[in-house]
């Protein structure tokens, strides 16, 4: 597919758009004693002691941050490995990646989440198409005015588009750090919180390479206006995350991200009744080859019903 980076020709480009060492741009932030330098990988690793941790040096303003990872092989069960943007303080913005671990034999799911304003609970759940113990694969979080997208493999698993015109708050004003963790989380990670961490199966070990980050570096020292002001385009530089092509997924990236959705989703916030958080869900119906999905397509007969979006409280 023409991956999100394909439209870097020409347009301003800010950050680190290659395979970098981590040194160059995150550091350990908790446990130092359970971070491992081996080479060009970064482990990191769970025992019934401690997890870790690590998060970028700098914070960020709209862009593209991948790493690549390889998950916790064998009995998973109650872990998390997270990977995930956020700013600081209680109304903050935050995007998720979190690997839920699971018993042997058993899929790893992912679960995503966006934070606005300090407002979760808009977690989606899917089961993964390969397994993330064996290999490397990549992770990654694309971000503009527009929309945040998910991608594993360069294969869009979720999209959080801009609804300011519908009153819908957007997450667009606030420099993000890049983090990553490992920690323990059986009360609810697997399956419900029914299948508890396994110690006697500890360290559980997640490794890390080729770190990158492309996207508008935001100085502590300068305040957040004049950083959200010098992270958007103007007559005077353009940047590549605001290519017109960029302010959706194109028709291939919605076909798969309508793939990844039909056969590996396993929870959506969006259709879940059941939540007492729940207070406005929007739906709506668009042609299904438009190549303007948000988040949470179902089929709906030759239409593709969206929920896009619900406010919670």
């Amino acid at each position: 597919m023409s991956g999100l980076l394909g439209f870097l020709v020409g347009l301003v480009m800010v950050g680190l758009a290659n395979s970098a060492k981590f040194d160059e741009l995150f550091q350990p932030s908790w446990a130092l004693d359970h971070f491992l330098y081996e080479g060009d990988l970064i482990k990191l690793k769970l025992d019934n002691y401690s997890g870790a941790g690590f998060g970028s040096k700098s914070k960020y303003m709209f862009g593209k941050v991948t790493i690549q990872l390889k998950l916790v092989e064998g009995d998973s069960a109650g872990t998390v490995t997270a990977f995930y943007m956020s700013s600081d303080g209680p109304n903050h913005n935050e995007f998720d990646f979190e690997f839920l671990g699971n018993t042997t034999g058993e899929p790893y799911s992912v679960q995503t989440n966006v934070y606005v304003n300090g407002v979760g609970n808009r977690e989606q759940r899917l089961d993964l198409w390969f397994d993330p113990t064996k290999d490397f694969h990549s992770y990654s979080i694309f971000w503009n005015q527009r929309q945040v997208v998910f991608l594993v493999d360069e294969t869009p698993i979720r999209v959080h588009t801009n609804m300011e015109h519908r009153g819908i708050p957007f997450p667009k004003d606030q420099a993000m750090g890049v983090y990553s963790s490992i920690w323990n989380a059986d009360d609810w990670a697997t399956q419900g919180g029914r299948v508890k961490t396994d110690w006697s199966h500890a360290p559980f070990v997640a490794t890390y390479k080729g770190f990158e980050i492309n996207a508008c570096e935001c100085p502590v020292s300068v305040a957040p206006m004049d950083n959200s002001n010098k992270c958007k385009s103007s007559e005077d530089k353009k940047y590549w995350w605001d290519e017109p092509t960029l302010s959706e997924l194109s028709l291939h990236q919605s076909h798969q991200l309508m793939w990844v959705r039909a056969n590996h989703l396993v929870y959506d916030y969006c259709s879940d009744t059941t939540s007492s958080s729940l207070q406005k869900q929007v739906k709506y119906q668009r042609p299904e080859n438009d190549g303007k999905l948000r988040d949470g397509p179902r089929q709906a007969g030759s239409m593709i019903t969206i929920y896009e979006h619900r406010t919670v409280i």
